[in-house]
């Protein structure tokens, strides 16, 4: 995706309606070049749409909250209200959700006790940094959503386990019922945040983690195989020291 590009789907996702006239004139681009975009990219064909009015609307918000994101996840909350939401509540809901989306849920592999070990692990995450010094007022407005799955069409992909959204950074949390990273998992992690930048926009930094939730102890970094971007990793008992390191507004 060019910067034209990306410049054209902010300017559609932070506006209530905008019309492409009014993008060539913030953009400074001919009407030609926007038609091209707006007809043409794959963000806009499957992520935004026109109304009777000319219209263009994007189907995920770039604002606070972000609308829209509920609509492609398995659920979607403030963080107080997940707080606030036992384990098998939120299982109901997660289902109900992941079914709307199209999320596979056979059990056969044990999925019902990943989303518990999942769930167990951001509910303690928010404990640890009570503990830490972050307290309620930083975070009980960030958003939280888990099954993260947008495949509207052949062209974008981005399925996510957990995705944290403070003031300032996207958190795309990886989880796995392991002790250490492999090769395939820190990739997995990585894969999508591309997307993900375009997504929420150049308000946020996206961060791609890979979380072991059957380690203990575990912090630091992975290289990402043939490339030289690096990748976080930690337990789950110290995923709480990953969200206040690059939280500076947390701190």
């Amino acid at each position: 995706m060019d910067a034209i590009e990306t410049k054209i789907y902010y300017l559609i996702c932070s506006h209530e309606g905008i019309k492409a006239k009014d993008i060539g004139r913030y953009t400074g681009q001919p009407r030609k070049v926007i038609n091209h975009y707006l007809y043409n990219s794959p963000y806009m064909k499957e992520l935004c749409y026109q109304d009777k009015d000319y219209r263009w609307h994007g189907m995920i918000r770039q604002c606070v909250p972000h609308y829209g994101l509920e609509e492609f996840s398995g659920y979607y909350s403030w963080v107080r209200e997940f707080l606030d939401t036992d384990y098998e509540e939120f299982l109901q809901h997660l289902k109900r959700g992941c079914t709307q989306i199209g999320r596979n849920l056979n059990d056969t592999r044990g999925l019902f006790h990943s989303f518990e070990d999942t769930y167990n692990t951001m509910q303690n995450l928010f404990g640890d940094l009570m503990m830490h010094g972050v307290g309620t007022s930083k975070w009980e407005k960030w958003e939280i959503l888990f099954e993260l799955r947008i495949k509207r069409a052949r062209y974008i992909r981005i399925y996510a386990d957990v995705i944290l959204i403070t003031k300032e950074k996207v958190f795309s949390l990886e989880f796995k019922m392991k002790d250490e990273a492999l090769e395939e998992d820190i990739s997995q992690a990585a894969k999508y945040c591309e997307y993900l930048e375009v997504l929420f926009g150049p308000a946020y930094d996206v961060i791609p983690a890979l979380v072991l939730t059957q380690g203990e102890d575990i912090y630091g970094e992975a290289n990402l195989a043939g490339s030289t971007a690096i990748v976080p990793v930690c337990s789950g008992d110290r995923l709480f020291q990953l969200i206040k390191e690059y939280c500076k507004e947390t701190a």
